[in-house]
């Protein structure tokens, strides 16, 4: 009975470790550590209970944020908020003209709230309707890199599809990334955005190493429909085996429009929590 018993769990287990990838078999995966979120995707709740959505987005499981803006709380109100919930925001998401405008006040408050990084999140249509356009901003995002660098902070870019258009036979998000310099500014690359414009996340971490940093981490269905993490097609091992090349230091989860906001971060974080991936 007992040579049965020991027969079929052998089986079973064979049965297991041959439906199981290789590096799963040989102490090549890895995790995520610490997975953050994009609090766009819950402002409205942030907007009328600040600490209350900080302190959910917490007891979910997240350990970072980045902000959209502050919802008219200030940098020292922020900071206090973000400690009682047992939280850090590593970054903060800004219009361009935020930085150009004021940069003293925005390196002041990202010291105070806790920034590494200050990221544009947006570029004015008026701004890029030619190559030449987008070298001029890829100027303006150097200048401002080299003013972060000398205040201890990190400059960035986050895209959308726009960027990975053809533009007079160039793709623009290229542009930015040839034309600036890599020891002034980062990318912060939305994976659901950068895959909607028909472009591959792999084939720029191969091509640009290092330069991203940062990541917004949302899913897409095959007819394009942006869903909660892992209910698209987006091959989230192949992306996170190669987090080392593409230099990622942050992942934030965000949806721009879920139908329950804490119910789709929560679905998001336990798809990632769970998620393994070869050690690359």
């Amino acid at each position: 009975m007992g040579s049965r018993r020991d027969a079929v769990r052998a089986l079973s287990s064979a049965t297991l470790a041959a439906a199981l990838p290789a590096w799963a078999l040989t102490g090549r995966a890895d995790r995520l550590k610490r997975i953050g979120v994009q609090l766009y995707t819950v402002r409205d709740a942030l907007k009328a209970d600040f600490d209350g959505t900080l302190q959910k987005v917490a007891a979910i499981g997240y350990k970072e944020v980045e902000f959209a803006g502050y919802m008219g709380r200030t940098p020292e109100a922020v900071r206090a908020s973000l400690k009682s919930a047992g939280l850090s925001a590593p970054a903060e998401d800004v219009g361009l003209e935020v930085p150009a405008r004021d940069w003293s006040s925005s390196v002041a408050a990202a010291h105070t709230v806790g920034h590494e990084s200050l990221v544009v999140a947006w570029i004015d249509a008026a701004r890029r309707s030619t190559i030449d356009e987008y070298k001029r901003i890829a100027d303006i995002f150097n200048q401002l890199g080299r003013q972060a660098n000398a205040a201890g902070l990190r400059f960035g870019y986050h895209n959308h599809a726009y960027e990975m258009a053809p533009l007079e036979g160039q793709v623009p998000y290229d542009v930015l990334l040839q034309h600036t310099d890599p020891d002034l500014v980062c990318f912060e690359m939305d994976l659901y955005w950068t895959t909607d414009g028909g472009k591959d996340p792999l084939t720029y971490f191969a091509k640009y190493p290092g330069r991203f940093p940062l990541v917004h981490v949302k899913d897409r269905t095959a007819s394009g429909q942006m869903v909660d993490v892992g209910q698209g097609t987006i091959d989230w091992s192949a992306i996170f085996a190669k987090r080392k090349q593409a230099g990622i230091k942050h992942e934030f989860v965000e949806h721009d429009e879920p139908g329950d906001p804490f119910a789709s971060i929560a679905a998001s974080y336990s798809y990632l929590k769970a998620l393994r991936f070869p050690n690359g």
